[in-house]
């Protein structure tokens, strides 16, 4: 997650709105105490919740200006525009810090230093507000990264926020005063020192608000950011008299509709990337469908959307097609970019991540497929934490992001070592395996081999020598099952090349206590 904080925004907000040369110490006041303050006024002495008649006799030039979260959040919006016009998925947290997640913009921009830099410069020059960035895990992490213009790296968030101080759980608007009052008595002064309690004994001593703190403490988050919301009159509808029963014609004014859905979106400066397109027919039945897009739509791509989803539902078989003709279609767009920002997050194309003609072509194909057969049809792969070579691959929907799990990368227990299969088989194919007086290799309870494997025969072709191996690598199954010891085993083999072949092939091998057989070809390794 990027954080990007404006300093003492309270007192700049009201400041330009009362024309207030920068160079003045000024803060703001709630109930007679400072609210904020500048680094000028904090220079001669005033601190926040200090009383207005001390932070006056301490420095008599000081302006006063009252608190006004209408003007904050006024006067901020033009800082989030310019945010938007680089990153996408803006998240304005509050007047003065804005979230964006940060993986695509840093593949996009070359890097987390190369986007903090034009982000700075970038918002400076449009704004004239000077900023800070940080970037963390997780939102709170990242807040008081930008507090320190620190960039922690991937995973180090617990270990950056441990030194912190208890004092960094009472942010603004969220009411922990009492808590962080309640740790420091208690003599946990630090975020690492809380964070080191069981969440178990946390819960028992300071309930679900000490909970959702303790997480934070510990580098995790309370919820994902959430994108802007386009406004509702950049919906498009259209009614038909009479109902659009054929694909062709439904197709025509898809792209008619297409073209001002588009045109609507970008007299704001907007793209989309989440298509929303609505349906009902004459008999009232609601259809629906979210298009996932990998990329900024164009007015084509829109047409094309809305023609491939007619295809799947005026062709849909028996029992799903639709009992009569589509009388009205409804596009909306539910989530958009700035119209300037393409930032790509799959098959960028080029060193500078720009098109190419096969990726366009190839894009538009699998959103073909998923227009027939619906947005689960077509899938792509990303890394997975598991132990065997199938559970290391999770397979996302196209259009889906493709973040790795957390801990994917992680050391697993009993983890196959070195690579997977090339090819894992969906249903293991049985084998045999014997060693060199015929009789079938087997495991022994302390996961040893019966004997080497001499000869390994798959199910319907002839047997082949083996000419190395390696293994078993036990996998403990039912730990807790009362005979308590594991019942799968893998060993990896490299047999001999078939009559007329040059080429050796290298099978990983599964072998299950109590199945029949017991051995099975798990995956096949180029």
């Amino acid at each position: 997650m990027l954080v990007l904080w404006c300093p003492d925004w309270p007192v700049v907000a009201a400041g330009v709105a009362a024309g207030l040369p920068a160079h003045l110490p000024a803060a703001v006041f709630a109930a007679n105490r400072v609210v904020a303050c500048s680094a000028i006024a904090r220079a001669a002495g005033v601190r926040r919740d200090m009383r207005r008649r001390e932070a006056q006799s301490r420095c008599p030039e000081l302006a006063v200006f009252g608190e006004d979260q209408d003007r904050d959040a006024r006067l901020f919006e033009p800082i989030v525009e310019a945010v938007e016009e680089l990153v996408v998925g803006v998240e304005a947290v509050r007047p003065g810090v804005v979230a964006v997640p940060v993986s695509g913009a840093s593949g996009y921009f070359g890097g987390e230093h190369r986007l903090v830099e034009l982000l700075v410069d970038h918002v400076s020059g449009e704004t004239g507000v000077e900023c800070q960035i940080g970037v963390a895990d997780g939102l709170f992490a990242a807040t008081l990264a930008a507090h320190r213009s620190v960039l922690v790296e991937e995973g180090a968030a617990a270990r950056f926020l441990a030194p912190l101080s208890v004092t960094e759980l009472d942010q603004p608007d969220t009411g922990r005063a009492e808590l962080v009052d309640l740790l420091r008595r208690l003599g946990l002064r630090t975020l690492g020192s809380f964070a080191a309690l069981s969440e178990r004994d946390v819960a028992g001593r300071f309930g679900s608000e000490g909970v959702l703190a303790h997480r934070l403490a510990n580098g995790q988050d309370e919820r994902p950011p959430h994108r802007r919301r386009p406004p509702p009159e950049l919906f498009v509808t259209k009614t038909f008299d009479p109902p659009l029963e054929r694909v062709d014609v439904a197709a025509f004014m898809g792209k008619t509709l297409a073209g001002r859905f588009h045109s609507g979106l970008s007299s704001r400066g907007l793209a989309c990337t989440r298509l929303g397109i609505y349906a009902t027919t004459e008999r009232g039945e609601e259809l629906s469908r979210i298009w996932r897009c990998a990329e900024p739509l164009t007015p084509e791509g829109i047409a094309d959307r809305v023609r491939w989803q007619f295809e799947g539902w005026l062709r849909a078989g028996d029992g799903r097609r639709p009992t009569a003709g589509v009388s009205e279609l409804r596009l909306e767009p539910e989530e958009t970019v700035e119209g300037a920002a393409l930032q790509l997050g799959l098959w960028q194309g080029g060193d500078g991540g720009e098109h190419t003609p096969e990726a366009d072509r190839a894009a538009r194909a699998l959103v073909h497929v998923q227009g027939l057969l619906g947005p689960d049809s077509v899938f792509t792969a990303v890394p997975e934490g598991g132990r065997g070579p199938a559970e290391r691959v999770r397979l996302v929907p196209w259009g889906d992001q493709r973040m790795p799990s957390d801990g994917h990368d992680a050391s697993w227990p009993e983890q196959l070592p070195g690579l997977s299969p090339a090819t894992v088989f969906e249903e293991p194919v049985p084998a045999f395996v014997t060693d060199a007086e015929g009789t079938e290799v087997s495991v022994t309870d302390r996961y040893a081999l019966t004997g080497p494997p001499h000869q390994v025969s798959i199910e319907g072709g002839a047997a082949r020598r083996v000419l190395a191996w390696a293994g078993p690598w036990p996998v403990l199954a039912r730990w807790w099952a009362p005979e308590g010891r594991p019942t799968t085993g893998r060993v990896q083999v490299v047999l001999e090349g078939m009559s007329g072949a040059q080429s050796e092939v290298a099978l990983l091998l599964n072998w299950q206590a109590k199945r029949s057989p017991l051995w099975t070809v798990e995956g096949m390794y180029d």
